[in-house]
């Protein structure tokens, strides 16, 4: 039996949209609205947030409230290390997916002989660095961050000394050494990238499975695909984005892209990769009921979260 944990981290600072720290709350709603004891069932750890930097103000245009986001990744970082070395079983629900960065130097800090494997579905690569970010928002860096990449090669801004200060510090949680190679990525449905971010994709030949090809090959088969990928990876790690969903349906989240998931592609995906044995921690992020009018996002995001949830716990 897997010793679940839920961790709930309602830091939205590495957002370009305001709301999705009250994503976890309108999980719970959610909740109560299919009258679903699921929150009953699992005792959650709250990670302290930095969304009170928002008020500061931004001194770092290439990277949105740096310093913020490095006291966020610290804490959650500490507390993935502490449940991993007490062998629980994570199930993150947080905010931006800044702090994505925080739960991969976490695992690596409790098991670091293991080689980590990553699943990234959603719609972004989150691979952008301080020098070459359209927008600073740090939701588009946590994969950079875990991988120690800067792609200088690609540069088109000039970062602040304080800026890259910070950038260096937050590469360096949980040990100056990369967290996992790039190679140990598997994107599924990824579509929204820029000119940098195909250049590391290209670079490192991370396997991504576009839309397209989950209709054609199946759930069952690409499920099957990404973990022979990641064959030579000890541990495995999911993160779900719901803006890997289709932008008709993922209305509430910050980045909606067409061309995405269905909501049964993503429950049955999820059902199938969190068997796995090698699945240490599963996450969902970037649920904002800001956006949203009835909770629909949230509804459609709890319903994955349980689904996938009783399939790791039938599982074992």
């Amino acid at each position: 039996m897997r010793k679940i944990k839920l961790v709930e981290v309602r830091s939205e600072i590495a957002a370009g949209t305001r709301g999705a720290s009250m994503g976890i709350d309108a999980l719970k709603i959610a909740s109560l609205d299919k009258k679903s004891n699921f929150f009953s069932r699992f005792d959650p750890i709250n990670v302290p947030d930095a969304n009170n930097f928002l008020w500061r103000g931004n001194n770092h245009p290439n990277a949105k409230h740096i310093d913020g986001v490095y006291q966020v990744l610290k804490n959650v970082y500490s507390t993935i290390e502490s449940l991993r070395l007490e062998k629980k079983f994570p199930i993150v629900l947080a905010g931006d997916h800044s702090t994505a960065a925080g739960t991969i130097m976490g695992i690596k800090a409790a098991n670091p002989e293991k080689r980590l494997g990553v699943v990234w579905i959603d719609a972004h690569a989150d691979l952008h660095t301080p020098y070459t970010t359209p927008s600073g928002n740090m939701h588009g860096m946590p994969l950079a961050m875990v991988t120690q990449l800067d792609n200088k090669d690609c540069q088109v801004n000039e970062p602040g000394a304080e800026t890259i200060s910070y950038w260096e510090k937050i590469k360096k949680i949980g040990g100056d050494s990369p967290k996992i190679q790039p190679k140990d990525i598997v994107f599924i449905s990824v579509r929204d990238t820029e000119e940098p971010e195909d250049y590391l994709i290209h670079q490192y030949e991370i396997k991504n499975f576009s839309t397209h090809e989950v209709r054609e090959l199946g759930i069952q088969k690409v499920a099957s695909q990404t973990l022979e990928i990641l064959a030579e990876c000890d541990q495995i790690y999911i993160s779900f984005d719901v803006d890997s969903l289709d932008s008709s349906i993922s209305v509430g989240t910050g980045t909606p892209v067409p061309n995405g998931l269905t909501i049964d592609e993503a429950i049955r995906l999820n059902a199938i990769l969190i068997k796995d044995k090698r699945v240490c921690c599963w996450e969902i992020v970037e649920v904002n009921p800001t956006l949203d009018t009835e909770n629909t996002m949230a509804e459609i995001a709890f319903e994955v979260l349980e689904i996938t949830t009783k399939s790791l716990v039938d599982n074992f």
